[in-house]
């Protein structure tokens, strides 16, 4: 993942910019309180992708409850379900993102991490000190016709993880950077 993490300075600098010009019209307790960067916040997630040549890499931040509609460790037979079905989900990325079929892209890595999945951990963690659990999802494409690839459809997202309400995209390509926030009605993300 490569060519997203030299990239990646250029896309929080970005954040960082939008975060900056927002504290300047709130008080600084309000802008600390819901934070900048990485916030955690219940209906919202995070995408990074980007188109480099053949590459396509994306990134997915949530908080579980969006996925799975909690963040303990899974105490029942349905909690380990609901979470096993979002990890199969998460593992067969092409029907979340909606890839062109033109574009060619092959899923040739993923990378999923959060603590629910290290249930043990998870749980004494969790029980501790009472912390959000996130899911992180990674994927890497390599693409045969990456001219084809001008969008990203996340409807496939939205309807399979309803919880999500929103999801704060940048977007690295041919043709730039670009920040969108995208929801059910409103699910393309052009590069």
């Amino acid at each position: 993942m490569r060519p997203f993490l030299i990239a990646l300075p250029f896309v929080l600098l970005s954040n960082l910019t939008l975060a900056t010009e927002h504290s300047h019209d709130h008080d600084h307790d309000h802008h600390d309180e819901h934070g900048s960067l990485g916030a955690h916040e219940h209906g919202v997630a995070e995408l990074d992708a980007a188109l480099d040549g053949s590459a396509l890499e994306l990134e997915l931040r949530t908080p579980a409850m969006n996925l799975v509609g909690f963040e303990h460790a899974p105490s029942s037979d349905a909690d380990r379900r609901k979470l096993a079905d979002a990890r199969a989900h998460l593992e067969r990325p092409d029907a979340l993102f909606g890839l062109p079929a033109g574009a060619g892209c092959t899923l040739t890595d993923t990378d999923l991490e959060s603590p629910l999945f290290e249930q043990d951990t998870a749980h004494d963690h969790d029980a501790e000190h009472g912390d959000h659990s996130d899911i992180h999802a990674a994927y890497r494409y390599d693409c045969t016709a990456p001219d084809a690839l001008q969008a990203l459809d996340l409807s496939g997202l939205f309807k399979t993880f309803p919880g999500t309400e929103k999801i704060q995209a940048q977007l690295i390509g041919p043709n730039g950077q670009r920040g969108v926030q995208l929801n059910k009605g409103n699910a393309h993300a052009s590069f």
